[in-house]
């Protein structure tokens, strides 16, 4: 990890992305009062006037280089399996099919564990060993169960993954591969969220579930970030993105 001398950490709150209560920044959390995800919020100001794109720029190319738009507290805390900048793939082809423009692809696939699920997890799982959590449970059916157990077996925790039995056996192989404590569900996802809040409840796991702690979206955004970096700060006109849970779209909204 590049150094840090003199960092210190922009975060002034959580927020309640529905009432707008606030939630002090530096303790573990997961949903608000209300029931609703928290989000980050930064000193933005503070932030404009501590860092120039340039300073930025001269940093390793990888998701931590954007240290002051994320909630980690200091170096040490860092879980990274070396999450470096994934390439940007021009759609020449396909362009000339629609008749013009500039399509490209930004290849996620090139991260650890083959997936965009690598940006969340690295800062969920950073921020998770900051305070001192031991077990993480996730329900899933694929890529964050592997990625959470990977960036788990990376920090010395453990990882509860909860997956319905028809889930891929390569994914739930993979799971296991990791090192993650495999549960095989007879039903949908619905009941693995059940039983991951009802282990985290019940044994003191720290939830991990989509849209339940607020950092996987942290992570997430640096897919945003990057990609502006990438393209000279020049944001393209439009952005397709996979939904999923919705972390993720969240997260590129907030970069």
């Amino acid at each position: 990890m590049e150094d840090w001398q003199g960092f210190k950490p922009f975060v002034t709150h959580l927020e309640c992305s529905a009432t707008g209560e606030r939630f002090e920044a530096g303790k573990p959390h997961n949903v608000s009062s209300a029931g609703k995800p928290l989000l980050v919020r930064y000193d933005l100001p503070a932030v404009a006037r501590a860092v120039r794109r340039q300073d930025v720029e001269r940093r390793p190319q990888s998701l931590w280089r954007y240290r002051e738009l994320l909630p980690v507290r200091k170096a040490d805390d860092i879980v990274s399996l070396g999450e470096q900048f994934t390439p940007l793939v021009p759609l020449a082809a396909t362009s000339a099919r629609h008749g013009g423009g500039n399509l490209v692809v930004k290849d996620e696939g090139r991260l650890p564990t083959n997936s965009f699920k690598a940006r969340g997890m690295a800062l969920a799982v950073t921020m998770a060993k900051s305070f001192g959590a031991r077990d993480i449970a996730l329900p899933t059916v694929g890529s964050g169960g592997a990625s959470l157990a990977a960036y788990c077996r990376r920090a010395g925790m453990t990882a509860h993954v909860f997956c319905p039995d028809d889930a891929p056996p390569i994914t739930i192989s993979e799971i296991a591969y990791y090192g993650a404590c495999v549960s095989l569900v007879n039903g949908a996802l619905k009941d693995c969220n059940r039983l991951a809040g009802e282990g985290s409840a019940r044994m003191g796991w720290f939830d991990m579930s989509t849209l339940k702690e607020p950092y996987r979206i942290e992570g997430k955004k640096t897919m945003g970030l990057e990609l502006a970096d990438q393209m000279g700060w020049e944001l393209p006109d439009a952005i397709f993105y996979p939904t999923g849970g919705g972390t993720g779209l969240i997260g590129m909204w907030k970069a």
